[in-house]
């Protein structure tokens, strides 16, 4: 006892000097000890937590973080505050991934600086465009850039500060910039054609006008002594002959047309990877839309490995109408190397066309397709055999799916995501050929016709499912739930992330099956429904602390049978676990005006009132004046 209270005989002034840390006062072990048998063994979360509790303990975290060749926080929504107390030590980082959400310009420029390769700003509703000049000059070591920010009034300050940061960061490898505007998406990004680094072998943006992406994949193509012909101005000297080879291209557009993927096609040969997603506001009218002129020339791309090509009903509902079975018989026979195929919006092609892509791709590992109300059962009759096993399967909003397709599919042995969200004609008889699936970690189910019947069987099937979707299953109750999480061992151990959201079936027991039973959930979503009351909310408040895995985030969105605000909710130590929490349109609204304060009291929290999907991915732009 009387070592604890003596002080280390360690000067401090030299162990700062030389670069080390300052003793921890009180503290019987050496540091050399703490830091390599303590501080490394503790999680992110965990570290910058103590970070805030004193001068000695940031200092010995700093050195713990700059140990770390990457650094991810994108899982919480940091404020200014507590990242300006890590950052000091965060010189050796290469790798960096930040939520920005709750964080202004003066936070990210203390972060960049010529030791970063990559650099992933994520959600940046609060940062302006000067943000990308200040990368441009701090960084100029970057490899990989990943931007996601709000879109502003004024497009001329964003080119004018996209173009000096392009002119920085000459080693560039993997560039992804994605704007989103309040109202609609209206940036032009051409303009980084004249200034890409030559290195560049991944591009993704959003938005792009097609006939200005044409304009680009043709000069990315021709290369720089070709541009007089398609600009006014002259190119900087310093920026070498581009000589592109890009493999791998995302682009999200206002159409899709044959143009633009002959261009890409002929432009672009070494293309790995292709996702092209359209949003059209009007119905498309030729030539300015996708026939099987355009999937047909695909067929120059020898290299092509992954190919997605989604028609959005975002701004309206609209699909490929031009591009029967024949076009992609086409594509399926040109392209028989795809180890990954999306298809969305393709709404006249029948099961001969998408049977073709499973049976001529011998490789494939993902298929996904959505919106095709004309793909049924037979697009898998007797498949198996005859294709590689697929890891990935997702059949989104095909109405004449049922469960003997996935019947079809049971025998594969290697199935780790199963979505059939949308289907509505998938039933009990279904979930017999899942539950013996036994490398299934993800299964969504939304909007299926299952009972609770079902559940049971999924409950006694053993499977390792981490993720489990039943969003608009009605015909589910709270017995379905118990039957699910008291079948077996294995689903109550695993399951993280559940949602049972749109279920008027589930009330009160059915969180206390939740509560009780789940032993690793850290996401549930239960957003509109009805029947679930304040009683609810305090069982997952008070669920039980010696559990490794609590509750992260929590999704109460149109759950109109609360009557507690959100100070007596998040009072005391309810939650201590809790990073982000959705509270739109519920009783719990009533306390907004206390968000700030508990923000402040739990820097790690975020509490949405917008209505966002978990985590804000599909709102974030929407958060700036809230502060929330």
């Amino acid at each position: 006892m009387n070592n604890i209270n003596k002080k280390p005989c360690v000067d401090t002034a030299a162990v700062v000097a030389e670069g080390g840390v300052p003793p921890l006062e009180g503290l019987p072990l050496p540091d050399t000890i703490i830091f390599s048998e303590i501080f490394s063994k503790l999680d992110l979360e965990s570290l910058c937590s103590l970070a805030c509790v004193s001068r000695a303990l940031r200092s010995i975290v700093s050195q713990a973080l700059s140990t770390l060749p990457s650094l991810d926080l994108s899982a919480v929504s940091l404020n200014g505050e507590i990242l300006d107390r890590i950052i000091p030590k965060f010189r050796g980082l290469k790798s960096v991934t930040i939520d920005c959400l709750r964080l202004d310009d003066s936070s990210v420029i203390d972060i960049l600086g010529p030791h970063l390769q990559e650099l992933n700003l994520l959600k940046c509703a609060s940062l302006s465009y000067n943000i990308l000049s200040s990368i441009g000059k701090r960084c100029p070591n970057l490899r990989i850039l990943v931007l996601e920010l709000e879109g502003e009034t004024s497009p001329e300050i964003f080119k004018k500060n996209l173009i000096e940061m392009l002119k920085g960061i000459l080693c560039l490898e993997s560039l992804s910039i994605k704007v989103r505007g309040t109202d609609l998406d209206a940036y032009d990004l051409t303009c980084i054609d004249l200034f890409l680094p030559q290195t560049l072998k991944l591009l993704k943006l959003q938005p792009v006008n097609e006939q200005d992406a044409i304009l680009f994949v043709k000069v990315l193509g021709d290369g720089k002594n070709n541009l007089g012909q398609f600009v006014n101005f002259s190119i900087p000297s310093d920026l070498g002959c581009t000589c592109f080879t890009l493999i791998r291209l995302s682009l999200v557009l206002n159409v899709i047309s044959d143009e633009l993927i002959i261009s890409i096609a002929n432009s672009l040969p070494l293309l790995v990877e292709l996702n092209l997603e359209d949003r059209p506001s009007t119905e498309p009218k030729l030539p300015r839309d996708l026939t099987n002129t355009g999937l047909q020339s695909l067929g120059l791309s020898r290299h092509l490995t992954s190919l997605s090509i989604v028609r959005s009903r975002l701004n309206y509902p609209v699909s490929f109408k031009r591009v029967n079975d024949l076009g992609v018989m086409l594509l399926s026979e040109s392209c028989r190397g795809l180890e990954s195929v999306k298809l969305g919006g393709f709404s006249t092609v029948t099961d001969a066309g998408f049977s073709s892509i499973l049976r001529s791709c011998y490789n494939l590992k993902k298929f996904e397709v959505r919106n095709a109300p004309f793909m049924s059962d037979l697009a898998f009759h007797d498949i198996i055999g005859v294709i590689s096993p697929l890891t990935e399967l997702r059949i989104l909003s095909c109405n004449l799916i049922t469960s003997e397709a996935v019947a079809e599919l049971a025998a594969s042995t290697m199935l780790e995501v199963l979505d059939t969200y949308g289907c509505r004609s998938i039933a009990d008889h279904c979930l017999d050929y899942i539950s013996c699936l036994s490398t299934l970690t993800t299964l969504n189910l939304g909007g299926a016709d299952i009972t609770d019947r079902g559940l049971a069987v999924l409950g006694n099937g053993g499977l390792p499912i981490v993720r489990l979707c039943l969003r608009g299953c009605v015909r589910v109750t709270d017995r379905g739930i118990f039957s699910l999480l008291n079948g077996g061992e294995k689903i109550k151990k695993m399951l993280s992330s559940l949602d049972i959201g749109h279920m008027p079936g589930i009330s009160d027991r059915g969180i206390q099956t939740i509560v009780s039973s789940a032993q690793a959930i850290t996401e549930l979503c239960m957003r509109y429904c009805f029947h679930v009351t304040d009683a609810a909310l305090k069982m997952l408040a008070s669920k039980r602390s010696d559990r490794i895995n609590l509750l992260q985030r929590l999704d109460l969105y149109h759950c109109t049978g609360f009557s507690i605000g959100l100070s007596v909710l998040l009072q005391n130590s309810s939650f201590r676990g809790l990073r982000w929490l959705g509270v739109g349109s519920t009783s719990l609204v009533t306390g907004r005006d206390d968000c700030t304060v508990i923000c402040e009291m739990r820097t790690w929290l975020t509490v949405c009132f917008e209505g966002c999907e978990v985590g804000c991915h599909d709102g974030w732009q929407f958060h700036k004046s809230n502060g929330s």
